[in-house]
């Protein structure tokens, strides 16, 4: 079967979104099919350019392709005769986050217009869409409160498992991924300031922008806490990723409203790690039980920080819930086998 992926390109961001759609390239050719990915590129600001991004989008045509998999916004609005969505998110700022008074679109005459066009295009090509498919229950719930529409729950899987060994419980806390304010890794660093003991911290990711970047080198720098937290910003071979994930003590991820699981808590559960999160991470809360898989704490640097004191006083306890994690993440039976087959059939 000749296969097309759409999905979205941000300029210079690489995230979980776009190693979704690699890894669902390289497994669709493992069963077979002729495939290609296609990315469509994407700015959201200014936001006044968003809807002419969607024309473009609505205006395309794809010939000679049997099936179109489609993943984000704008490039699900792509027309296609058999097309299904694997919808990793919604453009959140016209939903949730407009709610929420989040959202990059201005609170404006123009802004509502612009919101109501995206809710319309949104809604046009879901009833449009042979099947609809949603990555995680909590974008699975947003789509049917703003849209109206059922979906089936298809979760991503973790990439390359086999890469993330149950390997030394060392003397760090280890935080992988896109660095930025909603990933919320400067929370950890100031955690450390309400940390009495030997902890230490490793961050690793690439930036979003420079200005996330600087927030995390100058918080270490004022408040001295080189010699604890490491800091190692930019991109990274997986090699040296599932190292540090591989020989912490535990991992931590602290996102706001995370919609699936989370790369960072499935490769840590992989790993045999257990995962440090707050109470607002939304989906990673269907992976991490407190106190059993890992720790929910309130999203304070407090409670964080004294958190990071347990799970080093009490490394036998932390070995043991990384363990579990581990055997709770496994039973899932979450595969990309499994999942490409569901895409397809």
């Amino acid at each position: 079967m000749k296969i097309l992926i759409v999905n979205n390109m941000v300029p210079y961001i690489h995230g979980g979104a776009e190693e979704l759609a690699n890894y669902l390239v390289m497994h669709l050719k493992h069963l077979g099919h002729d495939v290609r990915l296609c990315r469509i590129p994407f700015r959201y600001d200014p936001p006044e350019q968003i809807l002419d991004e969607m024309v473009a989008c609505k205006f395309m045509r794809i010939a000679e392709v049997d099936l179109v998999i489609a993943m984000k916004f704008p490039a699900y609005l792509i027309p296609h005769p058999n097309k299904v969505l694997w919808l990793v998110h919604q453009y959140r700022q016209a939903y949730d986050m407009w709610e929420s008074g989040d959202s990059n679109i201005p609170a404006s005459l123009a802004g509502q217009e612009l919101r109501n066009c995206i809710v319309q295009a949104d809604s046009e090509c879901f009833r449009s869409t042979n099947r609809l498919c949603t990555i995680s229950p909590i974008t699975q719930k947003r789509l049917k409160k703003f849209n109206g529409f059922d979906s089936e729950l298809l979760r991503t899987p973790i990439n390359g498992p086999e890469d993330f060994k149950q390997g030394e419980y060392g003397d760090y806390v280890f935080c992988g991924g896109r660095i930025n304010s909603t990933k919320r890794q400067h929370l950890l660093v100031e955690a450390m300031l309400h940390s009495r003991s030997s902890a230490k911290l490793v961050i690793a990711g690439p930036a979003d922008t420079q200005a996330d970047s600087l927030r995390l080198m100058k918080l270490v720098e004022k408040n001295g806490l080189s010699d604890r937290v490491r800091l190692e910003i930019g991109f990274h071979s997986r090699q040296k990723v599932s190292a540090l994930v591989s020989n912490s003590l535990a991992c931590a991820y602290l996102p706001i409203d995370e919609d699936s699981l989370g790369y960072v808590s499935m490769e840590a559960n992989q790993a045999g790690k257990a995962v440090l999160t707050s109470t607002d991470s939304g989906g990673l809360l269907d992976l991490v039980s407190d106190e059993e898989s890992g720790w929910v704490r309130e999203p304070t640097a407090k409670q964080i920080g004294r958190t990071i004191d347990t799970i080093f006083e009490n490394r036998n306890r932390t070995i043991e819930m990384g363990m579990a994690a581990r055997e709770r993440w496994l039973k899932m039976g979450i595969t990309w086998e499994r999942t490409v087959e569901r895409l397809v059939a």
